[in-house]
């Protein structure tokens, strides 16, 4: 198990790569996280939910990603509350106070053991990753998800600290001593992660971690910048906040307080004809070649936003300018004449006016959609997933009228469908009307999105296997032989 001093110290990437090592090392690795937060997610292929990351890691392992990867996940509706999905499926809203009073966590904590348990009779080693801080003692009574599911497992522990961020030897220190004495000596090793410059001038600083925490320090590993790895949640949005290029087709994929699933723009991104940025600056989006509006886990809290901050009305001065819009999923319904939730499902607003610019309308049910998808776009297969809430109908049509799976009208474009600009075939679509204005893609038409994340993962492997003593970690876990 990876835990961390901190959230966002890189987890979820060394688990990633990890699960690759050992891939590559004859062994069959699965990915387990018993709880998620997060607003990144994904359809397993049996039409659950799972946390992005976990898929990712699935992936690195060539498995299709299940629910006993991630069992519980949790997808905040706002400051104050959060959905709760057990084994892929909503199990309704709760408060934070509510979710993390003791009462009721035991049913919690039999379901996400297990599910550990039904994982770990069929794959070898199980790849365990731990959630925010290992050493928030405030909530060591309720917590399922780090050093109390360790003990479950019998997980050797590895600590996961970010060097980038300061305060390196603080938070290793503290994080293994305010441990209880039976869980710190379950900490086996630290990978002191995201360090820049020269890693012999850190060679005194890793022998007084060492001193300190009592435990071999397995690696230091250098922050990277030329791999490609999906991230988990919306701290590294803060990073991707850039500004026009006139060199470039500009995108700009609208910033929502909900946002979800940003993931779906991180192919699009990769192409060197385009310059993809975050933005809710009403002048940038009036700007932009082309506007996205993505997911959002709360529809209409962020469509009312929208409204409030002049950010709807420049959306629609862009789409009256002949500029390209794409709304996916939440982003898709408020592009519609309304969006209705009648039965308060995501709060007490009845109703709101859309922007008006695709002629549906969409209701809000309690009902959740997750599933994976393959649709034909300009005669070419493509794939994606499908995860939400709310069904959408034609305006002034019956109600058993059915919507294809693209609505498009004039220089407008929604889906429901997550992972729509993964395929070659739309980005082509979008990107034609600025032909002449771009360079060829880096992506060749001989590798796919697949092929390219595949590759992706060999190379974080091998940047793992230079920084971090793999045999050392070897020697740590219980003896297992490789798997036929």
């Amino acid at each position: 198990m990876l835990v961390g001093t901190g959230s966002d110290v890189g987890k979820s990437v060394l688990c990633t790569g990890l699960c690759r090592i050992f891939l590559q090392d004859g062994y069959r690795p699965a990915p387990f996280k018993a709880q998620n937060m997060a607003l990144n997610s994904f359809a397993t292929p049996d039409g659950f939910e799972i946390g992005r990351a976990q898929a990712v890691q699935a992936e690195a392992c060539c498995l299709p990603a299940h629910t006993d990867m991630n069992p519980l996940l949790l997808k905040p509706n706002s400051e104050h509350t959060t959905q709760v999905v057990l084994n892929g499926k909503p199990i309704g809203n709760r408060s934070a106070y509510a979710y993390f009073r003791k009462e009721g966590r035991e049913e919690l904590r039999a379901a996400v053991n297990a599910a550990f348990d039904r994982l770990r009779s069929q794959y070898n080693p199980i790849v365990m990753e731990g959630a925010g801080s290992v050493s928030e003692i405030n909530l060591r009574d309720s917590d399922l998800v780090n050093m109390p599911m360790a003990r479950h497992a019998d997980a050797d522990v590895i600590l996961v600290a970010d060097i980038d961020r300061g305060g390196v030897f603080a938070s290793c220190y503290g994080s293994v001593m305010l441990q209880t004495p039976e869980d710190r000596k379950r900490i086996k090793g630290i990978i002191i992660n995201k360090f820049r410059g020269d890693i012999r001038l850190f060679e005194e600083g890793r022998k007084m971690i060492e001193e300190l925490c009592g435990v071999p320090v397995l690696g230091v590993v250098p922050m990277f910048r030329d791999i490609v790895i999906d991230e988990e949640d919306s701290v590294a949005l803060e990073k991707k906040q850039t500004q026009l290029n006139n060199q470039r087709v500009n995108v700009a994929v609208v910033l929502l307080r909900h946002i979800s699933n940003f993931t779906d723009f991180n192919v699009l991104e990769r192409d060197e004809r385009v310059n993809l940025f975050y933005t809710n600056n009403v002048s940038d989006i009036e700007q932009a070649d082309v506007v996205i509006l993505p997911g959002t886990k709360a529809t209409l809290d962020d469509l009312y936003e929208l409204r409030r901050n002049g950010v709807a009305k420049a959306i629609v001065k862009a789409h009256h300018d002949g500029k390209q819009i794409i709304g996916i999923c939440g982003g898709y319904q408020m592009l519609g004449q309304t969006v209705n939730d009648p039965d308060g499902i995501e709060g007490s607003v009845a109703s709101l006016p859309g922007l008006g610019l695709l002629n549906i309308d969409t209701t809000m049910t309690a009902d959740k959609t997750t599933e994976q998808v393959e649709f034909l776009f300009n005669g070419q297969r493509c794939v994606g997933y499908e995860i939400h809430q709310g069904c959408s109908t034609p305006t002034h049509a019956s109600s058993s009228t059915t919507l294809p799976q693209i609505v498009q009208e004039q220089n407008c474009m929604g889906t429901y469908i997550h992972g729509f600009l993964d395929n070659k075939a739309v980005i082509e679509h979008i990107l034609a009307p600025f032909g002449n204005q771009t360079s060829p893609s880096r992506l060749t038409p001989q590798e796919s999105i697949e092929d390219f994340r595949n590759r992706q993962y060999n190379l974080l492997a091998d940047h793992l296997r230079q920084y971090i003593d793999i045999d050392k970690l070897y020697s740590i876990l219980t003896p297992n032989p490789p798997n036929d």
